[in-house]
């Protein structure tokens, strides 16, 4: 009888442990108020230095709230606010910006071609890979593996980005993928992909 009861009492365990809501996109509106200040109503942001987070991946968007929090990646302007949220808030703020539409931007005219080149075909006598390989050809991610979607994303924001990854101020990532490649890009490679993501549909 006491086995029964012990086998009874780790089935109804595991029942409430996966019992957990799936991601809502309403409850992620109502948190994502302070979100839209700088990251656009729409999820559209309207300053170069902030990401757009439309359709970005919301797997992605909930992991780097997390890496936030957890002092992973450092951010003077998310680390504070993202103290605050719960797990289930972050899952609920990526399926909300993840449910909008990237309306996109435009392109440097004079560097998007070259950025398009690498992209699509990388460099490999510089052991640089197609960024397409990871986030698809048309910039949309990779949502099961966490790589986020690029098209129509701030290019001041992208440069950083690689920038950081590249000096190893940003660090987080798969087996430091972005890491190793972002440190073979040139200056001008990173200008190009920028501008070529930032007017990529």
């Amino acid at each position: 009888m006491k086995r029964f009861w012990i086998l009874a009492a780790t089935i109804s365990s595991a029942i409430v442990n996966n019992s957990a809501l799936p991601a809502s996109v309403e409850a992620g509106a109502a948190k994502a108020v302070v979100c839209q200040a700088c990251h656009g109503a729409n999820g559209n942001s309207a300053n170069p230095e902030w990401p757009s987070l439309a359709g970005i991946g919301a797997d992605y968007i909930a992991e780097q709230l997390k890496n936030f929090k957890d002092g992973k990646r450092p951010n003077p302007v998310m680390m504070p606010n993202a103290m605050t949220l719960s797990d289930d808030d972050m899952a609920n703020l990526g399926a909300y910006f993840d449910s909008m539409t990237n309306i996109g931007l435009e392109a440097d005219p004079s560097y998007w071609q070259a950025g398009q080149k690498l992209y699509r075909a990388g460099d490999p006598a510089r052991g640089i890979p197609a960024c397409m390989a990871c986030h698809g050809p048309t910039g949309r991610g990779n949502e099961p593996a966490k790589f986020p979607a690029l098209h129509g994303q701030q290019s001041v924001y992208v440069m950083k980005q690689l920038n950081d990854y590249a000096s190893g101020a940003r660090t987080t990532g798969p087996n430091g993928i972005m890491q190793t490649i972002s440190k073979r890009l040139s200056p001008d490679d990173i200008r190009n992909l920028a501008s070529y993501l930032q007017g990529l549909r």
